[in-house]
């Protein structure tokens, strides 16, 4: 069967002089409520052309996060905090040893094309996958982004990487969820974004046996993510911002997690 969503077209380079992506890394766990908050002081700044555009790579504590789309007879075991998003999708799990990539982008300037973006991320992904030697796919009737597992069985294949935006004013927020090294075994309170046969699962890089530190993953996504979005900035280090509360937000569309 042919895969449709293979052929959407990928990048969102910003226009020509454009100041460039602002990228930061935090080198501390980051709770969910603070990266919540600084997303939507950052994305609203961005609205107001009072601050450049950012990726913001992060851990989490262990948590769960349910999306907009989240069916709560999908939680097994709530082992961790439930944490009720406004990002699109369904359940999810956030932990140490995932690297998360929170995006705040403005498509005002780069083009108003979520499914564009949505691809684009995927595409990002992808390809920093595949500097590893690792093959992650996309999927027409699953979320996220995927590996094949035939050594486990006819069809069965396994999720590295999850996706889950929101925008508000044409500016992204949220982003992606690469499993690096994380405790899989937290994944089984959840019925991981619903998707529930029996022959599909979870993966890493450490379980597909690509030994690596975040660092190292960190310069991958770094350097995948310029030729698709466009330059970045010298890499910032810090846990959270100091941007100040945001006021009432604004309207927002939330996409479901691929």
């Amino acid at each position: 069967m042919v895969n449709a969503r293979n052929t959407l077209v990928t990048g969102l380079p910003a226009p020509t002089g454009s100041t460039p992506v602002e990228w930061r890394v935090s080198d501390s766990l980051v709770s969910y409520e603070d990266a919540i908050a600084t997303m939507e002081t950052r994305a609203a700044a961005i609205v107001a052309g009072q601050a450049a555009e950012l990726v913001w790579l992060l851990e989490h504590p262990p948590l769960y996060t349910a999306g907009t789309s989240t069916n709560h007879a999908d939680v097994i075991d709530a082992r961790f905090h439930i944490y009720e998003s406004e990002r699109g999708g369904q359940l999810t799990y956030h932990g140490p040893g995932q690297r998360v990539a929170y995006v705040m982008i403005d498509l005002r300037r780069r083009g108003p094309d979520v499914r564009r973006f949505v691809a684009t991320l995927e595409e990002w992904i992808i390809r920093t996958l595949a500097a590893l030697g690792v093959r992650a796919e996309r999927r027409e009737d699953r979320i996220g982004v995927w590996v094949r597992r035939p050594e486990k069985g006819n069809g069965c294949e396994d999720k590295i990487a999850a996706l889950g935006i929101r925008v508000k004013q044409w500016v992204t927020l949220h982003g992606i969820a690469i499993n690096v090294n994380p405790d899989l075994a937290h994944f089984s309170g959840i019925v991981p974004c619903g998707v529930s046969e029996k022959r599909y699962g979870v993966t890493s890089l450490s379980d597909l046996g690509v030994p690596i530190s975040l660092t190292e993953v960190d310069e991958l996504l770094r350097r995948e993510f310029e030729p698709l979005f466009g330059p970045t900035t010298a890499q910032t280090v810090g846990n959270t911002s100091n941007e100040p509360p945001l006021a009432d937000s604004e309207r927002s569309v939330s996409v479901p997690s691929r």
